[in-house]
C-alpha cells in the first residue's frame, strides 16, 4: 500500500514542502531515499523502538520511502514523526483518511514522546502558502500559530498523533494573539541595554553602531561581556515592525 505524508525542509530561512512516500511490499527491507542525512537514515531505529513501545510494530515486508524531492538535502530528526505516521498508515496498523492535509514534524524519543525541532517558523508560513495545517511537537506550537491563519495542533506524543489522525479524540487548535504577544515584548524586552553596569567605551561604541546603522564586532576572552551586551542592543535599536520581526 502506499501512502503519501507531508513535511518540510528548511533551507537558510526559507522552508519547502517535502512529499514523503511510504510504500509497502512483499519482501524484507528498509529502504530510504531521497538524499537524507545519517541522522534521516538512523530514524528507523528510533521508529521502530517507539512503535513497539506504544503497542505497535515496524512490518516485516519490504518498506520503502522516498523523500521528495529527491535532489535536496534532507537533514535532522524531525522527520521521525511523517515517516512513522506514513508506515503506520500504508502497513493499515491506522486509519488516517486526512493524513494529507497536514504538515506533520517533530523528533521521536524512544519512549514515543515527541520532541521540539528548530526552524518551526518558516515552515509555518510555507505550510500556509501551500494550503496545509500543522501538526507540530508541543514546545513548538506557539511559535507556527503566529502565522495568522494557520491551523496548527501542538502533540507531546505519538500516540495522541494517531489518537487525532483516527478521530478518537479531540484536539482544538492553538490560538496565540500574535499582535498582543508582539507588542508585550517591545514594551518588555526580555534583555535591556540599562541592565549594563560599567563598560562606558564599549556602550559608547555600541550606541555609535546602533543610532547610524553601523556594523560592529567584539573580540575578547571569554567572559569580557560580549554575549551580554549584543543581546541588549535590540532595545536600542528602532522598534520592528511585525512582518520584519
Amino acid at each position: 500500500m502506499l501512502v503519501s505524508v507531508y513535511g518540510s525542509a528548511v533551507f537558510a530561512v526559507d522552508a519547502q514542502l517535502i512529499t514523503m512516500e511510504v510504500n509497502i511490499d512483499q519482501g524484507i527491507g528498509y529502504h530510504l531515499v531521497g538524499l537524507p542525512d545519517n541522522a534521516v537514515r538512523e530514524s528507523n531505529f528510533r521508529i521502530a523502538a517507539a512503535l513497539k513501545n506504544i503497542g505497535y510494530k515496524l512490518p516485516g515486508k519490504k518498506i520503502t520511502l522516498n523523500m521528495a524531492t529527491a535532489d535536496l538535502r534532507k537533514e535532522g530528526s524531525a522527520y521521525d514523526i511523517p515517516l512513522s505516521m506514513g508506515i503506520l498508515a500504508a502497513s493499515s496498523q491506522i486509519k488516517a483518511p486526512s493524513i494529507g492535509y497536514y504538515i506533520l514534524m517533530g523528533a521521536l524519543a524512544l519512549d514515543g514522546k515527541i520532541r521540539p525541532i528548530k526552524g518551526v517558523l518558516p515552515i509555518a508560513i510555507q505550510g500556509l502558502k501551500d494550503g496545509f495545517k500543522g501538526v507540530l511537537p508541543k514546545e513548538n506550537e506557539r511559535e507556527a500559530a503566529i502565522v495568522k491563519g494557520l491551523e496548527v495542533y501542538g502533540m507531546d506524543s505519538l500516540t495522541e498523533v494517531i489518537a487525532f489522525f483516527e478521530g478518537n479524540q479531540s484536539f482544538s487548535p492553538t490560538v496565540v494573539n500574535t499582535r498582543k504577544a508582539f507588542d508585550q515584548q517591545l514594551k518588555y524586552p526580555e534583555h535591556d541595554f540599562s541592565d549594563v553596569k560599567g563598560q562606558e567605551t564599549i556602550k559608547r561604541c555600541m550606541e555609535i553602531a546602533a543610532a547610524g546603522g553601523h556594523n560592529i564586532i567584539l573580540i575578547g576572552p571569554p567572559g569580557a561581556g560580549k554575549t551580554m551586551l549584543t543581546k541588549r542592543l535590540p532595545p536600542i535599536l528602532p522598534p520592528m515592525t511585525l512582518q520584519e520581526a
